[in-house]
Order: structure tokens, then C-alpha cells, then sequence
């Protein structure tokens, strides 16, 4: 698993795809940290945190999008999956590579963070925390489902428009819910939303119902991928 990551990693870094998802992530963070916390003086990144829900819907499709389908497109895909290591190995590494990606573009909160502890004496810390918290989930979620929509085509930018169609569908089916009056399907609804949970996070609420759920969708995800690598491979 850990020569699939680096390979990727590497291969992130030698194309523009993480500079341009970086230098977005950064610039669209900056703005909000600028707007919310400098300009109306509060130690509060509640703002900032639910914002970037839209970065990462938008922006990681960019991330996932070549993982397999690049793969597929050059035809090493085959000398991938009888490779000498384990199909859950692969998926892993690639999956891995892109969260790395992710957390490093988080690192842009840290300098924010030490900037507001100078300016206001103290942060909120618990709230902080359940912020990163969800959107550490968050992304992980998002870039799993990209994963997965990865490998089922040849072609990036068909993966990259339909992971995020899939990613938009899950941030709008919360607001869809509310304006159903059947009940199952209004529950039903609710539960698969992702907005609504992630706002939890940012409002400092550490529901293990929530983590236990990004959880869920992160490791179905991967699973699915697996199990169509492993349809693949002895096909």
C-alpha cells in the first residue's frame, strides 16, 4: 500500500491538479477567514468551517477524479490489479493519497488560529476541534465517493462531473427533505444528507451518530471499490 501512495502522491505533485486545488482551497479560505473573523473581530471560525463545505464539493471531484479512470485510460490498470498486493491495498493507497492532499491544504488554519489567539487571547478550543473533526469526515467522505466513481470510468473529467453531481445531490437532499410531507421518505432523506451533519460539527455538536455515519460512507465507498476491482481482476 505504501508504494501505491507515494506513486500517487508524487504523481499529485507533478501535475497541476494539487497546485490548482491548493492555491483554490487557500484563496476561497483566506477570503472567509478575512470577511468573518478579521472583519467582524470574532474568534469564531464557525463561518469559515461551514463555507468550505462548498470548497471541497466543489474542488475534490479535482482530487479523485484521475485515480483509476487514468488508469484505465493508459491500460496499466491490469498490471495494477495483478500486482503483488492486496486489492484493499490499492484502494487504500490511492484513497490515501488524495486525504493527504486534503490535510495538507488544512494546514492553511493553523497560521488563521495563531493569528486569532494573538488578536483575541483565547479561542474557543472545543469548538475548534469539533470543526476540524467534521471536516476532517467531510472530506474523507467526499474523496472515498470520488474514489469510487474513479474506477468506474476511463475518463477524468466524467468522473469529475459525476462525483460531483453525486456530492451535490447529498449537500441539497437536506433542503429537498424539508419540503416533504411523507415521513419515511422525509427520515430517509435526512439521514443520507451530508450539510445538515457537517453543520452539527461547526456548531461545536460532537454527535457519535454523525462520526459513526461519515464513517459508514467512507468505508462503503472504499468497499465498492474493491469489490469492483475484485470483479475486474478476474474478469
Amino acid at each position: 500500500m505504501s508504494a501505491i501512495f507515494k506513486r500517487e502522491l508524487r504523481s499529485f505533485f507533478s501535475s497541476p491538479i494539487a497546485y490548482i486545488y491548493l492555491t483554490v482551497f487557500y484563496l476561497i479560505s483566506g477570503v472567509y477567514f478575512v470577511m468573518t473573523n478579521l472583519g467582524l473581530k470574532t474568534s469564531n471560525m464557525t463561518y469559515v468551517f461551514s463555507g468550505v463545505f462548498t470548497i471541497v464539493m466543489l474542488m475534490l471531484p479535482l482530487l479523485t477524479m484521475r485515480l483509476f479512470a487514468d488508469e484505465k485510460k493508459q491500460k496499466t490498470d491490469q498490471g495494477l490489479l495483478t500486482a503483488p498486493v492486496s486489492l484493499w491495498g490499492i484502494v487504500f493507497g490511492k484513497f490515501l493519497s488524495a486525504f493527504c492532499v486534503f490535510l495538507i491544504g488544512m494546514i492553511v488554519y493553523v497560521p488563521y488560529i495563531l493569528t486569532l489567539k494573538k488578536l483575541a487571547g483565547s479561542i474557543p478550543t472545543a469548538l475548534m476541534l469539533c470543526n476540524f473533526t467534521g471536516l476532517i469526515l467531510l472530506g474523507a467522505a467526499f474523496i472515498s465517493i470520488g474514489v469510487f466513481v474513479s474506477s468506474l470510468t476511463e475518463f477524468q473529467i466524467v468522473a469529475a462531473i459525476l462525483s460531483f453531481l453525486i456530492n451535490l445531490f447529498l449537500y441539497m437532499i437536506d433542503m429537498f427533505a424539508a419540503s416533504v410531507s411523507f415521513e419515511p421518505l422525509k427520515k430517509v432523506m435526512t439521514a443520507i444528507g451530508f450539510y445538515n451533519r457537517y453543520t452539527e460539527f461547526t456548531q461545536g455538536i460532537l454527535d457519535v451518530t454523525n462520526v459513526v455515519f461519515f464513517l459508514s460512507v467512507i468505508f462503503v465507498f472504499n468497499f465498492l471499490t474493491v469489490r469492483l476491482l475484485e470483479r475486474r481482476r478476474w474478469s
